[in-house]
């Protein structure tokens, strides 16, 4: 079955075709300036893969749909529901699915959304401390997204450390544009960062991250606001672009700090310094840790973010080996702990396609081993 597997963003499409289930990928590639996705669909179709299933890794659909469906109109207009909790991101996917319904009928298409790695999550650590009818009737609650970053790092982890998963409590931190860290403990999700939308948690390329609520009237009280400008400003404009000044690009505040840019080290400081809490509160939260890992474009490739944010954190049994850690190349799965450290850390290259594939052929009713070994990719 070849499974096209498309990374939407709001003016460019990513995508991998994938023949399931060896998980060898027969393309890849990246349109931009995405004008309009029926154009975009039909230049991927274009090329020489066959395309049995589209499989899109949705965000955002409410309690009802915290799994991997296929796509239909009730899906459709759940997601329509939830479009003020993930503005940007259901928009897209919605224009999307609707445009390969239209190009490809015929051809499956199924969702797998973020937040089914989280419904592991105990009551306790998902409930917020508002009325029980919020949600009851609103579905307000902690759902948590990059579910599946964080399952796929899940896996590889307990592979790369050699233990059982069963066995490992692991803090996954998907760093990037968008950021989120993930308490593993036995390969299921008991807490996250994100909450009911993806604003909450860390602070982000452009998302203010956590903040005490009451901020928010108090603003609109001062100035004269709409909530859809306030919510444009906690997405838009806040996060390391907000502090800084500078940039959302974490390589740019890097360099900014390096020039004497008090603005730009506030921010890095302040990143890492949630990354370190949440470490912190997760272990606790546990009961220990034998690992912590990073992924994501920051969290992959930022050696700085992550000699900062472990630092100190000896008391945890995380001792940090900084020749390795700034040695590290890109694109590889390398531990850069010490030999002797009671806690692993790890660099681990996420594969969110490779999971929302699986999903999809178990779905669509195929048979699928439960882990294949990486390093099965065509060529490109």
């Amino acid at each position: 079955m070849n499974i096209l597997v498309p990374n939407l963003g709001s003016t460019s499409l990513k995508y991998q075709i994938l023949d399931m289930p060896a998980e060898r990928v027969l393309s890849r590639g990246r349109l931009e300036r995405v004008k309009d996705y029926r154009e975009a669909v039909a230049q991927v179709r274009a090329g020489d893969s066959r395309i049995d299933a589209v499989a899109f890794k949705a965000v955002h659909a409410g309690a009802k749909y915290r799994g991997t469906f296929v796509v239909d109109d009730e899906l459709l207009v759940a997601m329509e529901e939830f479009l003020p909790a993930a503005p940007v991101h259901n928009a897209i996917y919605l224009t999307a699915m609707r445009a390969f319904q239209s190009e490809i009928p015929g051809v499956p298409l199924v969702a797998a959304f973020e937040t089914e790695f989280h419904a592991t999550m105990p009551e306790y650590a998902a409930r917020y401390g508002v009325p029980c009818e919020w949600r009851e009737q609103y579905g307000v609650r902690k759902y948590g997204f990059h579910g599946a970053s964080h399952r796929y790092i899940g896996e590889r982890a307990a592979e790369l450390l050699g233990q059982p998963q069963a066995s490992l409590r692991l803090v996954s931190c998907h760093l990037g544009g968008s950021s989120s860290i993930c308490a593993i403990d036995g390969g299921r999700s008991v807490d996250t960062t994100m909450g009911f939308t993806p604003l909450e948690g860390l602070l982000m390329g452009t998302r203010a991250g956590d903040l005490d609520a009451a901020i928010l009237p108090w603003v609109m009280t001062m100035e004269d606001v709409t909530l859809s400008q306030l919510n444009a400003m906690l997405n838009k404009h806040s996060g390391l672009y907000g502090i800084s000044g500078v940039s959302s690009d974490m390589r740019e505040i890097e360099h900014a700090c390096a020039t004497g840019n008090k603005r730009a080290r506030l921010a890095f400081d302040i990143f890492c310094n949630r990354i370190r809490k949440y470490v912190g509160a997760y272990a606790a939260a546990m009961g220990g840790i034998e690992a912590v890992t990073f992924t994501g474009g920051i969290g992959e490739n930022s050696a700085l973010v992550r000699e900062t944010a472990m630092a100190g954190m000896e008391f945890l049994g995380i001792e940090l080996d900084g020749e390795a850690n700034r040695a590290a190349p890109r694109g590889k799965e390398l531990l850069v702990s010490k030999p002797g450290s009671k806690v692993a850390v790890a660099l681990i290259p996420t594969n969110e396609e490779r999971v929302i594939a699986r999903d999809t052929v178990r779905v669509l009713g195929g048979v699928m081993p439960s882990f294949a070994v990486p390093g099965t990719e065509a060529p490109r």
